[in-house]
This record gives structure tokens, sequence and C-alpha cells, in this order.
């Protein structure tokens, strides 16, 4: 019976990993604390990359309505009208990039909210069968009120999760480039 081993990795393979795991830190780095200090105008190129990707979907359907050879009338006419109304939304997202970034924060609070109060109430309710009941249902309490907290106040809520994902990220990025210099260390040694 042979016995199987992973190969090793060459120094090379090593190195192209530390690279990116450093690039990806930097691009981490970055984005965190473009949250951190331009909060308002990062949130409005994610939705302006929300906004350009629903445009080139839209013209994608309407480039297979166009060019789908073989297909029934109802086919292309279903695809041309979806390709149509994704174009009249990426448009009209572009015409107010502003009142875009503030209904998509609206709607992202009240979906996280939602979820925290469903998953919240899920735990109480399994409480009995976790490991620690007592923790569970102060776990489940938390959730149920911080999700009561984003339905009642979406954008307030989001801006607080925007803050703390910019944190997050310049944390990861920091971490990510240590992570980077460290492998080279070891390649050195």
């Amino acid at each position: 019976m042979s016995e199987l081993t992973s190969p090793t990795p060459s120094t090379e393979d090593v190195g192209a990993v530390r690279t990116l795991i450093g690039l990806s830190g930097v691009v981490t780095l970055i984005v965190g604390v473009l949250i951190l200090v331009w909060p308002g105008r990062t949130a409005a190129v994610v939705a302006g990359v929300i906004a350009a990707y629903t445009l080139v979907a839209g013209i994608v359907w309407a480039a297979i309505a166009i060019f789908g050879a073989g297909r029934g009338a109802g086919w292309r006419i279903g695809h041309l009208l979806l390709g149509a109304a994704f174009v009249v939304v990426a448009v009209l997202a572009f015409a107010n990039l502003r009142a875009t970034t503030a209904f998509l924060a609206t709607f992202l609070g009240i979906i996280v909210g939602a979820v925290w109060v469903v998953q919240g109430a899920g735990t109480v309710a399994l409480a009995r069968y976790a490991p620690s009941r007592t923790w569970a249902i102060i776990s489940g309490i938390f959730s149920i009120a911080a999700g009561v907290m984003l339905l009642f106040s979406p954008i307030i809520g989001t801006v607080v999760l925007w803050w703390l994902l910019g944190i997050a990220l310049v944390v990861l990025g920091v971490v990510q480039i240590v992570q980077a210099f460290a492998i080279g260390k070891a390649l050195a040694a």
C-alpha cells in the first residue's frame, strides 16, 4: 500500500502566495480606509458599481433576445423586456446616485434587521437544544433587539454597519500585510 503525501510547495509557489496575500491586504486596507475617510462617497461608488452591473446585465439580456437563434417570439419579447427594465433601472440609478445610495442603505438595513430578528427568534426557540441554554437565550435576545433597532432606523444602522465594515477591513488588511512579511521572513530563513 502506498502512502499518500502532499507535495512540498516550491519557493516560487510560496512566494506567489505571499505576493497574493500582500496585495490582497493592501487592497483590503485601502478599501477600509476609504470607507472610514469617505463613507458617503465610498457607498456612492458601491451604488455606482451596482448600477453599472445592472446596465451591463440589461444590455446582455437584450442582446440574448435579439441574437438568440431558434427561440420563439414570447421568449424574445420576455428577454427584451427584462433587458429594457434593467437598463431603465440603471439609468435611473445613475441619474440620482445619492438617492440610489440611500435606497440601498435603507434596503440593506431592513434586510439585515429582519434576518437578525428571525435568527434571534430561532435561537431562542431552539435554546433548549443548545449546550448552554442561558447563553443561547441571551444571544437570541440581543439579535432580536439589534434587528428591531435596524428595522426602526435602517439608515443609522447601516451607517454603523458600514463603519464596522471599514474598521474590519483595515484590521484584516493589516493582518494580511503582516502575514505576507512573516512568510517572507520564513522563506529567507
